[in-house]
């Protein structure tokens, strides 16, 4: 198959998804050709993988107010909220979204409040302009979860993050130790201290370094903005394994974790910016975790679950849990997993999150107050917020000219 035709087929597939023609002068009519993208679009395509749940969920925006930008909102998905145990929260990594926890999302809502959230800047969520200065951004993130957990009305919560959502999670115990009952990071980076010139140059190719030393000013994942329609072509060619991973959920439509990937990331990429200057180079922090992590309040558990192949250094964990003195942290290594710890093995994965959340199946917690309406309907209102209004739900309008707000919904 030649390259033009396996790229009309993507775009066949992408317009496939939802029918979605923008208005407007010429100028936005050519940069919309040349991305092939849209939050019309970037919705579409996620409800189609959550449409493979068994269980049912709910997405809508949170309104955190003016968090960072004038008017933030966090796109969140929710299962099980009927329930009365600790909620667990999740955070993804760089580039990524809610709908990649799709195959986790089943077995970890079985028996407890689940709710994941497109970091600020990231996924469907409000793509405000962040500091420039590493350590402004890492609060601007965490300033971000809190207001959601407010607004949402989250009393406590094991907290999960993958990867770059490790880091942040990491720094939101030690700003919000009150509100982290136990601490999850799967495969987090930002952990070890760089190291030194002399040693990373021996074991790196001086052609890899040079193309490296290039590319420092741009972001992270601009190649994929930059090849504009053949972005999802991009990801299926250098990431053939994503769509291995997920074939096992998503049946015969592996084609749309590449157009989920590619619709994440060809917008404003207001987070990875942020999360570029939080870097030093593409492995490391410039302010690294495992200088900070011990002060993190020591009746806070912490667990590590590492993939045996990743490229990040799981020798953090251990030298966390040797300063760490009488608190509780435990290491486990998912065999044969790669850095997408809970994509490679999700059984294995699932299996440690639900352990490690069924410590606390017997410790009631109350998310909300029920109301005679909420137990009236199949689909419950969102909560309160603690401004006392209620949270702004997805727009899931026909056309531009209605105003009708309701959640994405399935039963």
């Amino acid at each position: 198959m030649t390259l033009a035709t396996e790229q009309a087929n993507i775009c066949q597939t992408t317009m496939d998804v939802e029918d979605y023609k923008p208005k407007g002068f010429w100028i936005f009519k050519w940069l919309y050709n040349w991305t092939a993208s849209s939050p019309a679009m970037l919705r579409a395509v996620e409800k189609k993988i959550l449409s493979f749940l068994k269980t049912p969920y709910r997405g809508f925006f949170v309104d955190i107010g003016p968090a960072i930008g004038e008017s933030d909102k966090i796109w969140t998905v929710s299962l099980n909220t009927d329930s009365k145990e600790i909620p667990l929260v999740m955070l993804h990594g760089l580039g990524a979204g809610v709908a990649l926890w799709v195959m986790n999302f089943d077995a970890l809502a079985k028996d407890r409040p689940v709710y994941a959230i497109d970091i600020l800047g990231f996924g469907r969520s409000s793509r405000p302009k962040f500091s420039n200065d590493a350590l402004t951004c890492e609060k601007q993130f965490v300033k971000s979860v809190e207001e959601w957990r407010r607004e949402m009305n989250i009393n406590n919560m094991i907290l999960l993050g993958h990867s770059m959502g490790g880091f942040i999670a990491s720094s939101y115990a030690l700003t919000y130790p009150d509100r982290v009952k136990h601490l999850i990071l799967a495969d987090p980076w930002g952990f070890p201290e760089k190291p030194s010139e002399a040693l990373t140059s021996k074991q790196i190719p001086f052609w890899v370094r040079a193309i490296a030393y290039a590319l420092t000013p741009l972001n992270p994942l601009w190649a994929l903005r930059a090849a504009g329609p053949f972005g999802q072509w991009v990801v299926q060619k250098t990431r053939p394994d994503i769509m291995r991973k997920f074939a096992p959920t998503i049946e015969d439509d592996i084609h749309l974790l590449p157009q989920y990937i590619h619709q994440c990331n060809a917008q404003n990429p207001t987070g990875e910016s942020a999360f570029h200057s939080m870097m030093e180079s593409f492995g490391w922090a410039k302010h690294p975790m495992i200088y900070r992590i011990k002060d993190v309040r020591q009746d806070i558990p912490i667990t590590f679950i590492y993939g045996s192949r990743s490229w990040i250094d799981s020798s953090s964990g251990e030298k966390i849990k040797s300063v760490r003195g009488n608190s509780m942290v435990e290491i486990k290594t998912v065999t044969g997993a790669g850095h997408h710890v809970y994509a490679d093995k999700p059984d294995v994965f699932n299996r440690y999150v639900n352990e490690t959340c069924d410590l606390y199946k017997k410790t009631p917690t109350l998310i909300r107050e029920s109301t005679e309406s909420d137990e009236e309907h199949d689909v419950s209102l969102p909560p309160t917020s603690a401004r006392g209004q209620r949270i702004e739900e997805s727009v899931e309008a026909e056309s531009e000219a209605s105003t009708t707000s309701t959640a994405d919904t399935r039963k």
